[in-house]
C-alpha cells in the first residue's frame, strides 16, 4: 500500500472506467446523464421563428394530430430514438420534466421507430411521453440538422428559444424558469 496512486495503478484504473463505458450502455448513458448540460436559450429578439405549423403526426400511443393544434402554445419537440444512447441518456430528465409540465406545454416526441419498437423501450422505464411519427414535412427549422437527439423549446409566438442537437439537462433550474416565465405570458 506504498504507492496505490502511482502512474501504472492509475492507467489501471481509467483503462477499467473506458472498458465499462465502452461495453455497458446504461454505464455510457449514465457517463453521458453526468457530463448534460442546461441547454442555452436564445433572447427572443435572436431567435427563429416557425412560420409553417402544418404537420401531420401519427400518434403511437397518443392521438394522431396536425402540429398547427399547438400554435399559440409553449412547445417542447424532441427528435430521437431508442437505439441513441444520448437520446436514452436525456429521457429521464425530460421525462421528470414532462410530469410536471405536461399540462402546460404541448410535448412532441417525434421518432422513426413504430410503436413495437418504443413501446417495450417505454414500459422497462416507465416512460409515459406523447410519441408520434412524422407523416409530412416538419417545419422547416426542424431539418436543419440530421442529428439526433434534436430539441427545441418554443414560445407561444413561434420564437425558438432553445434549439439543442444532443443530450441536455431538460430537468434543470434553468429550463424549468424558462418554462414558467413562457407559460406565464
Amino acid at each position: 500500500m506504498k504507492n496505490l496512486f502511482n502512474k501504472k495503478n492509475i492507467s489501471n484504473i481509467l483503462f477499467v472506467i473506458v472498458v465499462g463505458l465502452l461495453l455497458f450502455p446504461s454505464t455510457r448513458e449514465w457517463g453521458m446523464r453526468q457530463l448534460a448540460f442546461t441547454p442555452s436559450v436564445e433572447k427572443i429578439e435572436n431567435a427563429e421563428t416557425i412560420n409553417n405549423y402544418n404537420w401531420n403526426l401519427k400518434g403511437l400511443n397518443t392521438e394522431s394530430l396536425n402540429f398547427n393544434e399547438f400554435e399559440n402554445k409553449v412547445i417542447f419537440v424532441n427528435f430521437w430514438a431508442t437505439w441513441c444512447p444520448p437520446c436514452r441518456a436525456e429521457m429521464p430528465m425530460i421525462q421528470k420534466l414532462y410530469n410536471d409540465y405536461k399540462d402546460k406545454v404541448a410535448f412532441v416526441f417525434i421518432t422513426n421507430e413504430n410503436w413495437n419498437t418504443v413501446k417495450p423501450f417505454f414500459d422497462k422505464n416507465g416512460y409515459d411521453l406523447p410519441v408520434y411519427n412524422s407523416i409530412s414535412s416538419p417545419p422547416q427549422k426542424f431539418t436543419e440538422t440530421n442529428s439526433i437527439p434534436a430539441s427545441y423549446l418554443i414560445d407561444k409566438n413561434g420564437a425558438i428559444l432553445i434549439s439543442k442537437v444532443g443530450a441536455a439537462d431538460w430537468n434543470s433550474t434553468k429550463v424549468r424558469n424558462s418554462l414558467n416565465d413562457l407559460i406565464s405570458k
